[in-house]
């Protein structure tokens, strides 16, 4: 239970720490040796608990909840502050609104509760593992990067002792959302990663910045309403307070769970950036790298995600869970369509990850042992890829000064180490045999065997293909090579190598690993829910590791440049004028060769894409009010 308390109070100190030292050397080594502390303590956790089963921990939680209540309550009055200021009045209205169903439920439920409001399982030790080394490998990161984004942002005042404080808040957030048992603790959790997400999105504070984290707030706000609402239920249905501990609303089964876990399955659509919600996540965008790689791989969406998977097995066979799969699958199909028309790496990888934690989504929905084990391994894969990408995108940005994966072209020779990266990313996210497709692969197979799972097959289906498009088109302009680059390597700060690299290693080990983490965590899991577990056999795992090995080959032999190597002139059709890619046209006018690639902006377009899904995941969410409503169909 100490270590438990440790990771969730351990970061949350270190931010008050952060808040009054200045920015100096002093300061940045202290963000490295706190991360540094985390990732020991996260991995000695796993060696305590990886085989232990679920343990609970009795906790006299009483005083700790009035404190929690006492939090949220400071917490709404400096968002009614800021939304008065700002004249966010539907915000304010959401924010006075939330904390009185919230006080309100408190006071229906006058019995005792149960002690055990601490956790830890299997999936716990997954999600702590991806919130403790992830998001510590980014917060070293941060250092190097948020030096230089300052010096290229120097009429920006420097906010970055907040700005370090608040992403320790946000990893002592979420190992208090993953490690609750208690609905009410883990639900003054997600408040906190809601108003972390906002000050960070925010951080620049110029008009976008704040428009964009004011909708975040927003959307986050609703769905937190829909938690709200939760506690209510509970209220009135026991008011002994037993139906708030998770373990026992779990135990009840669908016949009394099934309206707090649509309500909750609502949360964490807005939390996890699905359609109609997904806008707020493309917004934040604006944030600084590390905040969007936080957001994407350990925070916040994995919030999301975390919970509708944590109640897929009430979902199993219901037609809530039929619908939550449908908003995760028309998302995923719809999200990857956008990315195609994006020319905005980061905007590519926002898309992206909407995707892919629409996947997760509606493998959740489905609810079956099968589909619940390939959800596990989604987060997990997705979790080191992106987080690898994001921060790869951040470097590249600052030393070619675009985020434009057309300005990427050639990247393997001016930044050859962080375009192996990048392509080792890119390859986890759609290539055989790295994790993702692994994950697809999974859950085609859970899908097989679902009522209606052939629409599911469909949208799974023709969303994968078109992620191939995207992803190997941003793949063709790192290895496009058309004039010899400038070295920009050495401009590289020591932090930001310090926290690729491991990500680039983890990437490979977790798809070369990922049968291990399937037997000791994943399968465990899924066994103690269900009395069975999906396994991909091990012919299939053989196959694919030796696979990987042979795929890793590729991207390493492209940086093998001999010194005594020909390099040739290119030959242009027969008709070069010049090294660097210029040509004589049929006048003998000297021409560049352009390169560059589609974007189908009229057939994959933002607006006309996010308008469909928006309408269909809308009608999807308004089918389940109306069945929560009239009681039927559950």
């Amino acid at each position: 239970m100490e270590l438990l308390v440790f990771l969730i109070l351990f970061p949350a100190l270190a931010a008050l720490l952060f808040c009054i030292l200045p920015n100096g050397r002093l300061r940045d080594t202290m963000v490295i040796l706190v991360s540094a502390i985390i990732i020991a303590a996260t991995l000695y956790l796993f060696v305590l608990f990886a085989g232990a089963g679920t343990v609970y921990f009795d906790i006299d939680g009483g005083m700790i909840s009035q404190i929690m209540t006492g939090l949220e309550v400071v917490i709404s009055a400096g968002l009614l502050y800021l939304a008065a200021k700002y004249r966010q009045y539907i915000i304010a209205a959401l924010v006075v609104v939330q904390l009185g169903v919230v006080l309100y439920a408190e006071s229906l439920m006058h019995g005792t509760v149960a002690l055990n409001n601490l956790f830890i399982d299997p999936f716990s030790v997954i999600m702590a593992m991806i919130i403790g080394i992830i998001g510590s490998l980014i917060c070293i990161y941060s250092v190097g990067y948020m030096r230089d984004y300052h010096e290229h942002h120097g009429d920006m005042p420097d906010k970055r002792r907040w700005f370090f404080a608040l992403l320790f808040v946000f990893l002592a957030a979420m190992f208090g959302v993953v490690f609750s048992n208690s609905l009410f603790w883990l639900f003054f959790f997600w408040e906190v990663t809601t108003l972390c997400s906002f000050l960070l999105i925010g951080y620049s504070w110029d008009e976008q910045a704040r428009k964009n984290a004011f909708w975040a707030l927003l959307l986050n706000l609703i769905g937190g309403l829909g938690f709200a609402f939760t506690f209510v239920w509970a209220g009135l249905t026991d008011p002994s307070g037993g139906l708030v501990m998770m373990d026992t609303l779990l135990a009840a089964g669908p016949a009394v769970a099934m309206i707090p876990a649509a309500l909750i399955g609502f949360a964490g659509l807005t939390k996890a950036a699905q359609m109609p919600f997904s806008s707020w996540l493309v917004g934040a965008m604006i944030a600084p790298t590390p905040v969007s790689a936080l957001l994407h791989s350990s925070t916040m969406v994995k919030a999301g995600v975390y919970v509708i998977v944590r109640f897929a097995p009430i979902y199993d066979a219901s037609m809530v869970g039929y619908i939550i799969s449908l908003v995760g699958g028309v998302t995923f199909l719809l999200a990857s369509g956008i990315a195609i028309s994006q020319s905005n790496a980061k905007k590519v990888l926002a898309y992206s990850t909407i995707a892919n934690l629409g996947l997760v989504v509606a493998c959740a929905g489905i609810g079956t042992y099968a589909a619940v084990w390939a959800a596990i391994l989604l987060i997990i894969f997705h979790a080191v890829a992106k987080s690898l990408l994001f921060l790869s995108v951040g470097t590249v940005e600052h030393k070619i000064g675009s985020r434009d994966i057309e300005d990427m072209t050639g990247l393997l020779g001016r930044l050859p180490k962080i375009a192996l990266m990048m392509m080792i990313g890119i390859a986890g996210m759609f290539l055989a045999p790295f994790g993702m497709l692994i994950s697809k692969w999974a859950a085609l197979l859970a899908f097989l065997d679902a009522q209606y799972g052939f629409i599911l097959i469909l949208l799974l289906a023709f969303g994968s293909a078109v992620t191939v498009f995207f992803w190997t088109k941003w793949m063709g302009k790192l290895v496009e090579v058309a004039w010899k680059p400038e070295p920009l390597e050495v401009k590289i700060s020591t932090q930001e190598y310090t926290a690729l690299v491991p990500l680039t290693v983890l990437m490979v080990a977790v798809c070369i690993g990922f049968p291990l983490l399937s037997s000791y965590l994943v399968v465990p899991y899924v066994f103690g829910i269900y009395g069975m577990a999906a396994t991909l056999g091990q012919a299939n795992t053989i196959i694919m590791v030796m696979m990987v090995f042979m795929v890793l080959v590729m991207p390493l032999t492209l940086l093998y440049f001999r010194k005594d190597r020909k390099i040739l002139p290119h030959y242009v059709g027969g008709r070069p004028a010049t090294p660097d890619m210029h040509f004589k046209g049929s006048i003998g006018v000297q021409r560049p060769v352009a390169l560059g690639n589609y974007y189908l902006s009229e057939y994959f377009g933002e607006e006309r894409l996010s308008h469909i899904g928006n309408g269909l995941c809308i009608a999807f969410i308004a089918m389940i009010a109306v069945a929560l409503l009239m009681g039927v169909g559950l």
